[in-house]
C-alpha cells in the first residue's frame, strides 16, 4: 500500500436563477454554481472508514450499509450503489455549504464523494455520466423526488442554460436522456445576484413530492405553470445575455409567482423576498426548492448593501454574492 496515495475532491453548489423547478418536468433551466464546496479527501488505511464531523463509521460487510438517518447515509447509498467495492481506505469529507438551504449542498457532497471515491478506483467518467450516476443515486438509493438540475450544476459547474427535454420521467439509468449544458459565462459580464438564506432548513424532496404527484395525475394548473416557466427561462436567457435587467427581473417575479401559487414557497421566503423587492430588486424569487432555504435576488447596482441589510432585517441568517464557482473537481491525486 502506498502511505502517499490520495485524492482530493470538490464540487459546487448551486443557485437557479430562472426556471426552477421545470428540471423535473422536461423543462429549461438557467443555473450557476456558488462559491462553496464540499470536499472529499481519499488515503489509503486498513479498512475502509467514513470521517466527517468528527465523527467515524467503519464499512466492512453490506449490513453497514443500511441507512440509520445519520451523516453517513449519503456515503452509504454511493457504496451501495457501487455494490461495495473493496476498498481500503479513510474517507474524509465536510462541505463549506449550509445543507438544507436550497443550495444543492447534499448533492454537492454526492458528486465530490463519488468523483473522488471513483477516481480512488481509476475510474473517471465524463461529466455527463457522472451527473445522471449522481441523480440516480438520489432518487433509488436515497429516494429524494427532485429534478436534475442540481446533480449537473454540481457536475458541471458555471453558469449554464440546461434543457431536460425528455426527462420528465424517471427511466432506469440505461434509458435516461442527457440533458443539454449550454455554458453562458463567457458571455455574460458579472452577475448582478445576490442570495439570502431564511436559515430555516428545509427538505426539497417533501416540497417537491405533492406538486409533482400533482403534475403526475395532468392537474391542468400544475401542467400549465410549468410549461409557462419553461417558456419563462426561454426568455430569462435572452435578457440575461442582453443585461436586460428589467425583463429578467419581471421573469423571475412571474416564475416565483406561479410557483407561489402552486404552494411551493414558504414564510420564510416570502418575507425575504418582499423585502428584496421592497428594497429595490428587480426580481425576487426561490434559489431552490421553498419551505426555507434560499432566495436569489437581481440587484444590478454597484453597492449591495442595502439589499442584504434589508434581506437581514426579514431574518436572513446569511447573504452571499453569486459568482461562477468550477464544476466537480479532483483538486489533487497522487496514483497508487
Amino acid at each position: 500500500m502506498n502511505s502517499d496515495r490520495q485524492v482530493n475532491c470538490s464540487a459546487p453548489g448551486r443557485a437557479g436563477i430562472i426556471g426552477n423547478p421545470t428540471d423535473m418536468y422536461g423543462g429549461s433551466v438557467l443555473s450557476c454554481s456558488v462559491g462553496m464546496r464540499a470536499r472529499v479527501r481519499i488515503t489509503p488505511a486498513d479498512t475502509l472508514t467514513l470521517v466527517t464531523n468528527d465523527q467515524e463509521c467503519r464499512i466492512a460487510t453490506w449490513q453497514d450499509l443500511r441507512p440509520k438517518k445519520d451523516l453517513f447515509d449519503l456515503a452509504r447509498a454511493i457504496l451501495d450503489y457501487m455494490h461495495l467495492p473493496p476498498l481500503a481506505c479513510r474517507v474524509e469529507y465536510d462541505s463549506e455549504i449550509p445543507l438544507r438551504s436550497g443550495l444543492a449542498g447534499s448533492t454537492a457532497l454526492l458528486v465530490a464523494l463519488l468523483k473522488g471515491l471513483l477516481a480512488w478506483q481509476d475510474k473517471f467518467p465524463n461529466s455527463y455520466r457522472l451527473a445522471e450516476m449522481a441523480r440516480y443515486v438520489e432518487l433509488n438509493h436515497l429516494k429524494v423526488v427532485c429534478g436534475y438540475q442540481d446533480a449537473y450544476m454540481c457536475t458541471f459547474g458555471g453558469l449554464n442554460f440546461m434543457e431536460f427535454r425528455g426527462k420528465q420521467f424517471y427511466r432506469q439509468a440505461e434509458a435516461e436522456l442527457f440533458a443539454t449544458i449550454e455554458p453562458l459565462a463567457p458571455y455574460a459580464e458579472g452577475l448582478p445576484f445576490v442570495l439570502g438564506f431564511t436559515g430555516v432548513r428545509h427538505s426539497s424532496g417533501a416540497v417537491h413530492k405533492p406538486i409533482r404527484e400533482r403534475w403526475l395525475d395532468g392537474e391542468p394548473e400544475v401542467v400549465a405553470g410549468y410549461e409557462r416557466i419553461t417558456e419563462i427561462a426561454r426568455m430569462g436567457k435572452k435578457a440575461l445575455l442582453l443585461e436586460d435587467w428589467s425583463l429578467l427581473g419581471g421573469l423571475m417575479n412571474e416564475n416565483h409567482a406561479i410557483q407561489r401559487a402552486l404552494g411551493g414557497s414558504g414564510e420564510s421566503n416570502e418575507r425575504l423576498i418582499a423585502a428584496a423587492l421592497e428594497a429595490g430588486a428587480l426580481g425576487a424569487k426561490l434559489a431552490g426548492a421553498g419551505d426555507g432555504g434560499t432566495v436569489i435576488a437581481l440587484w444590478p447596482y454597484d453597492d449591495s448593501s442595502a439589499l442584504e441589510e434589508a434581506l437581514r432585517q426579514a431574518g436572513a441568517s446569511a447573504t452571499y454574492r453569486l459568482r461562477v464557482d468550477p464544476g466537480a473537481t479532483i483538486e489533487n491525486r497522487e496514483p497508487a
